[in-house]
């Protein structure tokens, strides 16, 4: 099986070329992919179909030629993937499967098409505006904080430190305890402390997730968006540029009348071969 390494400001993905839908890929196989000890690791695989091939993808094939197969690192499935959408769009290009056109890419996804600009070294991938729909809480090691519920796509639960917490304090080697009732799929949580000014910036964020799926990353890219639209009512704003940062990096966000870009680095890292029934034996 050939495959890419790819990530965005940490957010690992492996990387899977089937144009016209012949892996058969399995939880099990995806989870023993992304195991960082006896696979390749990462926080998700991303597999390269042609829309037109693949059932989730056929309805949007005619906006879009590419569809992306997400899979989160235990072998669920998910909606959407910001920095996964990126790192997608960096390797269409890198391997000519995608021009680098000055216009938006549409990209096919499980939450709808979105579209993306290549410029350098930065992928920006427009997705739908956050949604900011009902207030909930997150325990996290008997400490429990009120948050934001955010629909970009996927499920969000934005929550901020009270002050004299820091971030780094946070123990996120378990998953924070949410109210199944109001996020039935389960949620992304993220927790969020307010930055310096940044330049160029309505706002400056500094942001920790938990992702469904795929534990504590060093980034999310769809929950820097939940967290944009977060910051951005408690200022007072409906629309504005949030950087967003991250362990892995910074992500700037960039909130819309209707509509969220994404920016910031992709990176594709190593290609190489890798042998199914090995990774599975050797789980």
């Amino acid at each position: 099986m050939q495959f890419t390494k790819g990530h965005g400001t940490g957010n690992d993905f492996v990387i899977l070329p089937d144009p016209d839908d012949q892996l058969r890929l399995t939880p099990e196989l995806v989870a023993a992919l992304c195991d960082r000890r006896r696979g390749l690791g990462g926080d998700g695989v991303l597999r390269v179909v042609r829309a037109a091939k693949h059932p989730d993808g056929a309805g949007q094939a005619g906006e879009a030629e590419w569809f992306m197969d997400y899979w989160n690192a235990d072998g669920s499935f998910a909606e959407m993937c910001g920095n996964g959408a990126r790192v997608f769009v960096r390797y269409l290009v890198a391997t000519g499967l995608a021009a680098p056109a000055g216009e938006a890419l549409p990209v096919a996804t499980r939450a709808g098409v979105v579209r993306a600009l290549v410029t350098g070294d930065a992928v920006a991938v427009e997705m739908r505006r956050p949604r900011l729909y009902d207030a909930a809480t997150a325990t996290l090691g008997g400490l429990t904080l009120p948050g934001t519920a955010v629909d970009v796509g996927n499920p969000h639960l934005v929550c901020a430190l009270p002050a004299g917490l820091a971030l780094t304090a946070l123990d996120l080697t378990r998953a924070p305890d949410v109210d199944p009732a109001v996020f039935p799929a389960g949620v992304n949580v993220e927790f969020i402390a307010p930055g310096e000014p940044v330049d160029g910036a309505d706002g400056h964020v500094l942001m920790r997730v938990y992702e469904r799926g795929s534990a504590e990353t060093l980034s999310c890219g769809t929950g820097a968006c939940a967290v944009a639209a977060v910051a951005l009512r408690d200022a007072g704003r409906d629309t504005g540029v949030v950087a967003v940062d991250v362990p892995g990096g910074r992500l700037s966000v960039t909130v819309a009348e209707d509509s969220c870009w994404l920016a910031g680095p992709a990176v594709l890292v190593a290609t190489g071969e890798v042998e199914p029934a090995a990774l599975i034996h050797s789980a």
